[in-house]
């Protein structure tokens, strides 16, 4: 049934990485189930027959689809079934498409779609690598023209020796995370959690991924060569070399002039008479090929930049290679906020805003690893307003979640432990004018904003650009990329850390590949770049987290029970938690291991709340002195509880330093009153006395006329008392 079905098997990391292909989803393209231990990701590549008209982008599409019956959950929405795709989703499919786009021919304007479909997981063997390496798989053996292939692996540094795709175990003691894909030749993309990890640490690991990543390109070009197809021809989307030169002709001095400057704004205002010029004068020539004259400016554009940086070094905005834009920090713009920083490097500008909340306020996650929620969240947003655009708001594209992502994962290593600070803690970072570099600004703002916000992190955390113009074996790298060079160079590498490390590496590139020699310089130059910012901008912005949180955030408080107590703090239907934070005005949450955080407003009302959990959770204790409250009256004393759920007899002899003739002289329902434990007898039950708390804790004179009370009476089966 199955005539072309295939097998091909290796090893990775010393794990069998097995590719069916022959078998399933036959009409694409291209195809394949690729399984990696007990990991499966159905991986396929399809391509239009025709390209899409009226674009000027090549129009391809990478979806990762997590499917949760991979790893046996059903999921918890409404109508418990995937809906759209989940943060982790999405950064999944940035990382897979950033390194095999560059490596579609230029001009090609089919559209080109690659589906990975996870099957199944397991936790040993990461899904994201696998599919990367079964996409690389899909295109290479379909029809469709590519210039790859490409493999993809984790390297992590487990107690000083890199791993390669480490296990869950490895996972959790690992110093970074770097995903490292290759071609045959160059690193083709770069994406890196690190736990301040040095240069050479880094560098050494990348060149470790992309030595193993070697091996894996083989095997693909091994299957290629028995079962790939014949490439198919194209109509490339490109003007006419007439064209071209007559365009060029008129328009290159004008555009040289155009972009000599270093406001994005005159740039943009002298380009765009340059468009309308050129369109009056071209227009009636090519009345049906106006696109095709933007494509002719475009390019026009881009080799002058080019041109520029490699034969002069020259900038559109004057600046040396190596130097950082003007850069301002500010803190504490927005006064009822938590925390808040401003951050302006030349005319890219960030904002953000720090929120800090209960443990309740924790993300929940729905997804294919064992991560259920997290405590640390930062959004990312870019409004039109930033570019000049007047386009409508939406919600975060993956652009936005991607670079969101990135900040997040810059400051993740230096953020306090719940243990130490027991907060949620949301960032937002609002882009309001962008040059270039938005997501390093996000970062660099995001420090600003904890330590406004008086959250103490372990070290401030900056993040910049390199950029890169290569010519054949010619390069030249330059720091703090402006849009313009982002646009027209070949690489965006984006590196955060602190003065000791790095915590984050994002590597966009639009050629094949990078050179060692490209890499190692660009981590050098993003370091000592870095450590400027920090310490010529942040560090004399707010030099340490402010010692104390603003008046409107929550004020948290911590402490541990006895989980076998857990029940009786929480009480029947919630009935005790609750009773304790409306009268305390604060939130509690508690975890399975007994975990207890109050968070309220006033730091008041939170130590009020901890302490009757406190009185709940543990045994009282005779000689122990409570703050309870009046809740019966008897002829013989007054019933005081101490805790909800927990009272006692305070007898009309200890009421009060004075002998008192009637209980209701002394006190009423209701009254808040300190007592002292004096007694607790075989039954459990709790005698009280607010006399001796009053004379230890206010200092009173007892009046010695008092007699000492008489003991508990007895009681009956009816809950009365029998005298004796």
């Amino acid at each position: 049934m199955f005539e072309n079905y295939r097998v091909f098997e290796t090893t990775l990391a010393g794990r069998p990485l097995v590719v069916e292909t022959g078998k399933v989803a036959q009409f694409a393209n291209g195809s394949c189930l690729i399984r990696y231990g007990d990991t499966a990701v159905l991986c396929t590549a399809t391509a239009s027959d025709k390209p899409r008209e009226g674009v000027d982008f090549f129009p391809l599409s990478v979806d990762y689809e997590e499917k949760l019956y991979a790893v046996g959950k059903i999921p918890g929405s409404f109508y418990r079934r995937e809906g759209k795709p989940s943060e982790k989703a999405i950064l999944a499919s940035r990382v897979i498409d950033r390194p095999i786009r560059p490596l579609f021919p230029k001009g090609m304007r089919n559209d080109v779609s690659v589906v990975c479909t996870v099957l199944s997981v397991d936790p040993d063997c990461h899904p994201e690598t696998t599919a990367m390496i079964g996409a690389s798989i899909a295109i290479s053996i379909s029809d469709i023209p590519w210039d790859g292939p490409i493999s993809g692996v984790v390297v992590g540094l487990v107690d000083g020796e890199y791993v390669i795709n480490p296990t869950a175990e490895q996972e959790a003691k690992s110093e970074m995370h770097v995903v490292v894909a290759s071609t045959a030749d160059l690193v083709a993309m770069i994406e890196a959690g690190a736990n301040e990890i040095d240069n050479e640490t880094m560098f050494n690991g990348i060149m470790f991924g992309h030595a193993a990543n070697q091996e894996i390109v083989k095997f693909i070009n091994q299957i290629t060569a028995e079962i790939g197809k014949p490439k198919f021809t194209f109509e490339a989307s490109e003007p006419t070399p007439e064209m071209y030169e007559a365009v060029r002709e008129f328009a290159l001095e004008k555009i040289k002039h155009a972009l000599d400057n270093e406001d994005k704004s005159v740039r943009d205002e002298r380009l765009l008479e340059v468009y309308n010029e050129a369109h009056e004068r071209f227009d009636p020539e090519y009345p049906e090929l106006a696109a095709k004259i933007d494509d002719c400016l475009y390019d026009l554009q881009k080799t002058i930049v080019r041109r520029w940086l490699l034969d002069e070094g020259k900038r559109t905005d004057g600046r040396g290679l190596d130097e950082i834009r003007p850069l301002a920090a500010e803190v504490g713009l927005l006064r009822r906020t938590h925390g808040s920083g401003l951050f302006t490097r030349g005319q890219t500008q960030v904002l953000t805003v720090v929120t800090l909340g209960s443990t309740r306020d924790a993300q929940l996650l729905d997804g294919l690893d064992e991560e259920d929620s997290k405590r640390y969240i930062h959004h990312y947003n870019f409004p039109s307003y930033s570019v000049g655009e007047t386009r409508p708001p939406r919600g975060p594209g993956r652009r936005e979640i991607g670079h969101g992502a990135l900040a997040e994962r810059a400051l993740l290593p230096v953020i306090p432990s719940v243990e130490e600070f027991p907060y949620t803690i949301r960032l937002v970072s609002e882009v309001l004018s962008s040059n270039g570099s938005t997501s390093q600004g996000a970062i660099c703002g995001s420090t600003l904003a904890l330590m406004d916000a008086g959250v103490p992190i372990k070290a401030p955390v900056a993040g910049i650009s390199c950029g890169l113009v290569t010519e054949g074996d010619r390069y030249v790298t330059m720091v703090d990329i402006q849009g313009v060079e982002d646009f027209f160079g070949d690489m965006d590498f984006k590196v955060g850390g602190t003065h000791k490390g790095i915590t984050a590496i994002q590597v966009d590139i639009k050629v094949r590949g990078l050179t060692p020699e490209i890499i190692r310089e660009a981590l050098e130059k993003t370091y000592k770049a870095r450590c400027h910012i920090l310490d010529e901008v942040i560090l004399k912005a707010i030099p340490a987290p402010r010692p104390e949180l603003s008046p409107y955030a929550p004020k948290m408080l911590t402490t541990k029970i006895d989980i076998d107590k857990i029940r009786e703090v929480i009480g029947k239907g919630g009935s005790v938690i609750q009773k304790i934070q409306l009268e305390c005005n604060c939130k509690i949450d508690i975890e399975e291991d007994g975990s207890v955080f109050v968070s309220a407003l006033d730091i008041g009302d939170a130590k009020r709340a901890l302490s009757v959990i406190e009185t709940i959770a543990k045994d009282p204790e005779v000689g122990s002195i409570y703050k309870g409250k009046v809740t019966r009256l008897m002829n013989f004393g007054a019933f005081v509880e101490i805790a909800p759920g927990k009272e006692g007899l305070v007898h009309i002899s200890k009421l009060d330093v004075k002998r008192a003739n009637k209980v209701e002289d002394v006190v009423s329902v209701g009254d808040e009153v300190i007592v002292k434990i004096t007694d607790i007898d075989d039954q459990g039950r709790i005698n009280l006395s607010r006399r001796d708390a009053l004379i230890e804790v206010e200092g009173l004179v007892p009046d010695n006329s008092v007699p000492d009370a008489p003991r508990r009476p007895r009681q009956d089966r009816r809950g009365g008392h029998r005298r004796r």
